[in-house]
């Protein structure tokens, strides 16, 4: 999905408030996260299942992890900080940036929402253009074919590709009156760079309750709390 950017004298009255979330806030909806102790990685090495060598190598074995954490997904609800987020659009005009491969700000309301990361529930062929197909919380099974004859394979970035919505998501955030932060350690680049290029006039904040106040995070104000608690008081306050 392309988004266009919002140019100000369009939205002069109105302000523009970016959301920059991580897997922080899919995990209390109960999403196992990568990094995290009981993570995803305990089972599984990154070269084993996310990136496009382990594909050439196990296409099986990839593509089985992958339909694993589909069917996950398909069993767990948006939380309050996905719901509260969506609130934000009765006031600005809101656009939110995730890290995240589930589909949890839109099952919440969130009317636009860009993924750097792909998302879980759609594939594409491994080789030449790339149509990408919604496939739902179905299976990708090795024989599935996109429609260049191709084998699918997950609309996911894996390690080591290139992030083909970044200089997209730069743009948003550039334009950016608010900037909230969720969720996210702000140690996976180039992901993480993107907070940089938000105003420096514009209003931050910084929800997650494992980060502290540093030079990089010095015009954030910190609300050291979990996504469910930090983000419904936030939006609280932002609504008046």
């Amino acid at each position: 999905m392309r988004f266009n950017v919002i140019l100000a004298s369009n939205f002069d009255s109105v302000k523009r408030l970016i959301v920059f979330s991580g897997a922080g806030i899919s995990a209390e909806s109960g999403i196992q996260t990568f990094r995290d102790a009981g993570g995803l990685w305990e089972n599984y090495k990154v070269e084993e299942v996310a990136t496009h060598e382990a594909f050439s190598r196990s296409p099986e074995l990839v593509l089985e992890f992958y339909n694993l954490r589909r069917r996950a997904i398909a069993k767990v609800e948006p939380n309050d900080a996905h719901l509260h987020l969506r609130k934000l659009e009765d006031k600005f005009d809101v656009t939110v940036i995730t890290q995240n491969i589930d589909n949890l700000h839109e099952r919440a309301g969130s009317s636009r929402v860009l993924h750097l990361h792909g998302e879980i529930t759609k594939a594409r062929g491994a080789q030449g253009k790339h149509e990408i197909e919604d496939i739902g919380y179905t299976d990708i099974k090795l024989g599935d074919k996109a429609t260049n004859g191709s084998q699918l394979r997950p609309h996911i970035v894996w390690f080591g590709e290139d992030v083909p919505e970044y200089e997209n998501a730069m743009n948003i955030i550039s334009t950016a009156n608010i900037l909230i932060v969720v969720g996210t350690s702000l140690n996976v680049y180039p992901a993480a760079g993107l907070i940089h290029y938000a105003p420096l006039e514009a209003e931050k904040y910084l929800v997650d309750p494992n980060i502290l106040a540093g030079d990089s995070l010095q015009n954030f104000e910190i609300i050291s709390k979990p996504a469910g608690t930090g983000i419904p008081q936030l939006v609280q306050r932002l609504l008046g």
